[in-house]
């Protein structure tokens, strides 16, 4: 079987134990559906978005986007066809092609862990609701277990709300401020988006807030 490409890095110097602290990694995922079980996630991506000793956060390296990507075997039969229009990925493809989930979130668990070091992972999203369910799902689905335990998680919608003082109904992407926005487009494909929106969180992280 030809399975669909994979793609991995390592942020530098990841083969070195980080300090402690946290080790963030933001999460993109494109599903056929509203939830995991009667659905399938199709494909997801965790980009290395640096990292925070509680004193000092550091980006990752400029032009070094350390990152997981995995297209996955759909689970069930069930699947809406809006969410594959929004998407692209094919489908029937996937179906002979796509990484067995087991062994794509198997990977996923153990690229995290080196990845983070001594650190503690933390998992990203903007906003985390939706992409954290269905990864904490088919991580214990399919490892028994999550590299972001149950609750390592950093919604980054709700840090933007507060940072600028604006209600979470005003917090969405299309209101960032200019200078918090990424350079890159939002494309719907998991690897893109995952690294667009750690450049977000990086920005939002060293932001002092306010609304101008």
């Amino acid at each position: 079987m030809a399975l669909v490409p994979v793609s991995v890095s390592l942020p530098a110097g990841a083969r070195r134990a980080r300090a402690a602290g946290d080790v963030y990694f933001s999460a993109d995922i494109e599903t056929d559906g509203p939830i995991p079980g009667p659905f399938s996630m199709l494909s997801f991506a965790l980009v290395y978005a640096g990292s925070f000793d509680g004193t000092r956060f550091c980006r990752p390296e400029q032009g070094h986007r350390a990152h997981f990507y995995r297209e996955l075997r759909p689970i069930s039969d069930e699947f809406q066809e809006e969410a594959l229009r929004v998407n692209g990925l094919d489908r029937e493809r996937l179906k002979t092609d796509g990484c067995p989930p087991a062994a794509a979130m198997g990977d996923a668990a153990a690229w995290v862990r080196q990845a983070a070091g001594d650190g503690q992972p933390v998992l990203v999203a903007y906003p985390l609701s939706f992409d954290w369910a269905w990864l904490y799902w088919y991580f214990i689905r399919f490892t028994a277990s999550s590299p972001f335990s149950y609750s390592r998680c950093f919604d980054l919608k709700t840090a933007y709300a507060v940072k600028a003082g604006v209600p979470i109904a005003e917090a969405g992407r299309s209101k960032l401020l200019a200078s918090l926005r990424p350079n890159a487009k939002h494309s719907h494909h998991a690897l893109d988006d995952a690294t667009e929106q750690a450049e977000i969180f990086a920005n939002v992280f060293e932001w002092g807030g306010g609304r101008g």
